[in-house]
């Protein structure tokens, strides 16, 4: 569905309707591959494609970004007593930033509450219109907080169907292309009892497409000054960089002329080509100077704000993993900097040593403040403080590769 459009709110399609086209979507997307396609694809990676390509994301929209447009009109209109004449008439356009799959706007849910109110959607921006004929600042505010909740009532149950569509989407995925797989791999065991040679192409290595969303970090309005708005990354957005570098690290793990006899410059180049592109209204660059240094890796928001700071490093050991670290911490971020990561590449035989020993040092240092949840085996959590600012808190990954 177009991403500008206008409709009744949560009431134009029923959510078991859309449900159903979504599956026969996915259904087709697979039988539309050749035998060769589906016989040749790396199976994870091209489910992984598939989750995430037809992943919905719930919608939330934020009331601290309200922006108000008026204008007026003559209109005219008729009185008591067959008495006609014109007056002036108060139209606001009220608007409010969102975040999640538009078209669930469309959606009617299930269940869902009786109430509707006719929303305009344009990219990442949600909004209603007001009518008024009276200046009446109470009466104003009483007619959009309404206009408010009938626009936005049934948000939460389409949100509660899109995490269930969500949860059940990988088991539909795998049996969608489970089915098709032994439908093609039967027919070439028969067409070879038949002494028919299947087509050669068969034994060829495809490769998943990539899905690339474009995310735009929300600005969100410091706490200190009131008038002042300090663009900051989501923890989506920082958990979705940090998956994008994984991701890439790991795919390089499996293929060593990708880092075999490399440097450090090398390795960072071929990451920061994954995150360039990805993100709208952000840049991504290399040695790039920060406060008193150059940083490996620096997303940037428009304004020139940093949003995330990431330095690569050979393993050499705990001392200068600690080197590291102070260097991160002490010469490349700022007070405003909240989101950072040290991206370890590891030639050692014994990787599960070292993965213990970065977990046990990095939580020694003196600007370590807790331990949070691995993302993963090989990618570590934490939150440190700012070697300035003990109440300022930054979020601290370390991401291991295996570079043998």
């Amino acid at each position: 569905m177009s991403a500008r459009f206008s409709c009744n709110s949560f009431a134009e399609v029923d959510w078991s309707n859309y449900q159903q086209n979504l599956h026969q979507v996915v259904r087709q997307d697979v039988h539309n591959l050749s035998k060769e396609y589906v016989l040749g694809v790396d199976e994870d990676n091209y489910k992984s494609y598939l989750i995430e390509k037809y992943s919905m994301e719930p919608l939330e929209v934020f009331p601290d970004s309200l922006h108000i447009t008026p204008r007026t009109e003559r209109e005219s209109f008729q009185g008591d007593f067959g008495r006609t004449g014109y007056r002036e008439v108060y139209f606001f356009q009220v608007r409010y930033n969102f975040h999640g799959s538009a078209e669930l706007f469309q959606i009617k849910s299930n269940p869902w509450m009786v109430t509707s109110y006719p929303i305009d959607v344009d990219s990442d921006t949600v909004s209603f219109e007001l009518k008024m004929v009276r200046k009446d600042a109470d009466e104003f505010e009483r007619i959009k907080e309404e206009a408010f909740r009938q626009s936005f009532a049934n948000m939460a149950n389409i949100n509660k169907n899109v995490t269930e569509w969500n949860q059940a989407l990988p088991r539909l995925v795998n049996a969608i292309f489970d089915a098709r797989k032994e439908h093609f791999a039967a027919e070439n065991d028969f067409f070879a009892a038949i002494n028919v040679a299947p087509d050669p192409r068969t034994s060829e290595i495809f490769t998943a497409p990539t899905i690339r969303r474009r995310v735009i970090p929300r600005p969100e309005v410091s706490p200190q000054k009131q008038f002042s708005s300090v663009p900051t990354m989501s923890d989506e957005m920082y958990e979705d960089v940090l998956n994008v570098l994984s991701q890439a690290g790991r795919a390089m793990e499996r293929k060593p002329s990708l880092y075999r006899g490399k440097a450090e410059e090398d390795l960072r180049d071929q990451f920061l080509l994954f995150l360039e592109t990805r993100y709208a209204a952000t840049t991504g660059t290399g040695e790039t100077f920060n406060k008193t240094g150059k940083t490996d890796i620096l997303l940037k928001y428009e304004d020139g704000t940093n949003l995330f700071v990431a330095e690569c490093k050979w393993w050499s050991g705990a001392v200068d993993l600690h080197a590291a670290i102070n260097q991160l911490f002490d010469r490349y971020l700022t007070w405003r900097d909240s989101k950072t990561a040290l991206l370890l590449f590891v030639g050692n035989k014994n990787f599960s040593a070292v993965l213990a020993t970065v977990r046990s040092e990095a939580m020694k240092h003196p600007y370590f403040v807790r331990a949070l949840p691995d993302r993963a085996e090989t990618s570590l959590a934490f939150e440190f403080h700012l070697p300035t600012d003990e109440k300022r808190f930054v979020r601290f990954a370390s991401l291991l590769f295996a570079f043998p």
